[in-house]
């Protein structure tokens, strides 16, 4: 990020308090506006006003015109956060602030993100290790995404990239059913199943998804069946008891990267090995859990979760037929309290988290058809854990002064087992102490400016962990002895607000951050990600930026941007690993791989007042050049997207029937919608392209009845 532009974000940032000043006569009606967004992935319940980190919240509303088949299309409109669509479906590469952004050919590229933790419904699908699957989301039966763009380690652990906190509760008063359909183009078949109800007090819910999709690259095929739902009723003192279920079936196939030429002359086909291989995953998994949240009197309350998520997943890759058989579980508590201390109001919270995954691996060969052959080539269990304890504490400094500390202790393991050579098993632990604190200030007026420092723990991911072929001191085992825990801070300030006004324009929320992170210990991949070591160090540096106006006439608008700068401050390749003893290659400087430095998605949408059933939307996603490599020898062409999309919805006898129209990729552009990061080469030339989708229309339809 260049001077000017720091300078710039500065002057927004200290310009914004100035300008909220001038706003005096709408002042309560901003504040109240503020005020009744609550969000809860910072641990506690809190609203806008009063949170100082960076939070932000998209609600299924503003996806409508959307196809929704990716969570991209949702989490576009956060600033800080960078995401595309791998070819077309669930399968996304998802980063917050950089973190999340590694990879390592095809042996990290697909199906899974890390860095950022994952809640659906307040349940981890974040594995012990950071990994995460998207099996069991889908925009058609979420309500709400929070993201919190902040370091979360000291509130949620191995979570230094943030927290994307999904709900899948819909809003009803009466009981409801909705079926919905949708179709278009490459084969996309989509149907939707939706149904709520009261018991008393309390709420079920459950949905039910079934897509289909042909892909526009041969070899990107995928079907889905997915499930979620849940109880909630209530417990004496205002508490409640949920229950939770979510369940997938998902079989999609993988199309591979291409070479820059084959992308140019050919953008629809597959790579050539993956095809022949038919690498593909078939990911068969459901999670069960309880949650308690529960009032004791009026100044105190507990809260705890318990959660079980079997997993069977099966994969063509890498020449192999690989069966996981997978159980992860775990839970949490906590104890909060509201107390006064030295003539200030206080808010505690003390708590902590457990999880565990294990399962039996088993590697075979791939036969002749591409499906599991007779040879086992590894029989294995992987297993991490994830344990930690936290509190944290607002203090209420003033009437419009908070200030919140918090501390985390996280103890982080893995505990390899190799059944054909157990001479190779091995454990590891690490343990780490992540601090935070922030001040929040609300002006009468109802402008929050914030700042805080959070430091954040990561560990690198199970596929991360294969120890180097020469050059360890010591006996190698099943984990690198040379890895070790992934730390960083993040500092950041930032302003939020809702503006009102009597002119064209009549509302605005401005929500604006500067922040700065840095990493040490980055993983870095080594001869194509077959091992890592952890001895880089990053620094990523950035202005976020997003606004939300009305206009009279029917008319809003939204644009969230991301200006950074993101730059490898130490980072040095050791040949040793490699067996060229004394050799190294120096990459300290170069930007990091896989991250624009220019983000920016916009949307306008129009409700004529004479038609207020009907909603037209147009919007715009661009990023600018980044690099596919830690090298900053492939580049990636940055592109512009363009899209519109109508929705429409009357109330018929009864039953509100919903229409939409969506069309993305509008021009039919043709560019490159994702990249394999840190590329494996045939030939001289780099397998790292995976080419956009081209103009797709979808057209959908839905009926509800019910409220």
């Amino acid at each position: 990020m260049t001077a000017r532009r720091i300078l710039a974000g500065a002057a927004l940032l200290g310009g914004l308090p100035a300008l909220a000043a001038a706003q005096g006569a709408a002042a309560d009606s901003a504040k109240s506006k503020l005020d009744t967004v609550v969000v809860t992935a910072t641990r506690e319940a809190r609203s806008l006003t009063q949170i100082p980190f960076a939070v932000s919240t998209v609600n299924a509303s503003q996806w409508a015109t959307r196809t929704g088949l990716g969570m991209d299309q949702a989490l576009q409109q956060v600033p800080g956060v960078f995401t595309q669509s791998r070819f077309g479906t669930h399968d996304i590469r998802l980063t917050i602030r950089g973190y999340g952004a590694r990879g390592a050919g095809d042996r990290s590229n697909a199906g899974t993100s890390r860095g950022i933790r994952v809640l659906l419904d307040g349940i981890p699908e974040t594995e012990p290790d950071g990994r995460t699957a998207f099996d069991q989301i889908d925009l058609a039966t979420v309500e709400r995404i929070e993201v919190l763009r902040s370091n979360g380690s000291a509130a949620w652990g191995n979570a230094a990239g943030g927290i994307v906190s999904l709900s899948t509760m819909p809003e009803f008063t009466d009981d409801f059913a909705e079926v919905a359909q949708q179709s278009g183009s490459f084969g996309l078949m989509r149907t939707v199943a939706r149904t709520g109800s009261t018991i008393g007090s309390g709420k079920t819910w459950l949905s039910l998804t079934r897509t289909t999709f042909d892909g526009w690259r041969q070899h990107s095929d995928m079907n889905r069946t997915q499930a979620v739902g849940g109880v909630v009723v209530p417990t004496a003192n205002g508490g409640r008891v949920g229950i939770s279920l979510a369940a997938a079936s998902n079989l999609f196939r993988i199309p591979g990267p291409l070479t820059p030429a084959q992308a140019d002359s050919a953008p629809d086909m597959a790579n050539p090995t993956y095809n022949a291989r038919d690498e593909r995953r078939y990911n068969r998994l459901m999670r069960v859990g309880v949650t308690l949240d529960q009032p004791i009197g009026a100044a105190q309350d507990v809260s705890a979760m318990l959660y079980v998520n079997p997993k069977y997943l099966q994969r063509s890759e890498r020449n192999t037929f690989r069966d996981f058989n997978r159980y992860h579980i775990g839970g949490n508590a906590s104890w909060g309290a509201r107390f006064t201390a030295f003539a200030r109001p206080n808010r505690l919270r003390v708590g902590g988290d457990f999880a565990y995954q294990d399962g039996a691996i088993q590697f075979y060969n791939l036969s002749a058809t591409q499906d599991r052959g007779t040879t086992l080539q590894q029989n294995k269990g992987e297993a991490a854990q994830n344990a930690g304890v936290f509190v944290q504490d607002e203090v209420a400094l003033t009437p419009s002064l908070t200030l919140l500390v918090g501390a985390r202790y996280d103890d982080l393991s893995y505990f390899y087992r190799d059944f054909i050579t157990p001479a190779i098993n091995a454990s590891k632990r690490f343990d780490q102490v992540s601090p935070r604190g922030g001040l929040s200030w609300r002006s009468a007026g109802g402008t929050t400016v914030y700042a805080s420092y959070g430091s954040g723990v990561e560990i690198p991911a199970g596929n991360e962990t294969d120890p180097p072929a020469t050059g360890i001191p010591v006996t190698a085992t099943a984990l690198n002895p040379l890895l070790d825990v992934v730390t960083s801070r993040t500092l950041e300030t930032g302003v939020r607000r809702f503006f009102t006004f009597d002119g064209v324009l009549t509302g605005l929320f401005v929500d604006a951050a500067l922040y700065d992170v840095t990493v040490n210990g980055e993983p870095m991949p080594y001869n194509g990600g077959r091992f890592y070591l952890t001895a880089g160090e990053v620094s990523r540096t950035g202005l976020e930026l997003a606004l939300a106006g009305t206009f009279r006439g029917g008319v809003s608008a939204r644009l969230a941007a991301t200006v950074s700068r993101n730059t490898y401050d130490s980072y040095v390749i050791d040949s040793t690993y490699l067996g060229v003893a004394g050799a190294t290659a120096d990459f300290s400087g170069n930007d990091v791989a896989g991250l624009p430095t220019q983000v920016i998605n916009l949307g306008v949408q129009w409700q004529p007042p004479m038609a207020s059933w009907l909603t037209l939307e147009v919007g715009a996603q661009h990023n600018n050049d980044y690099f596919a490599d830690d090298r900053n020898a492939v580049e990636v062409p940055g592109f512009t997207v363009y899209r519109a999309g109508a929705a429409a919805e009357r109330l018929v006898g009864g039953v509100l029937v919903k229409a939409s129209l969506s069309v993305e990729n509008l021009t039919d552009e043709r560019y490159i919608g994702s990249a394999f990061i840190n590329p494996d080469f045939t030939g001289g030339n780099p397998l790292v392209y995976e080419t956009g989708l081209p103009r797709a229309v979808v057209f959908g339809l839905s009926l509800r009845r019910g409220r």
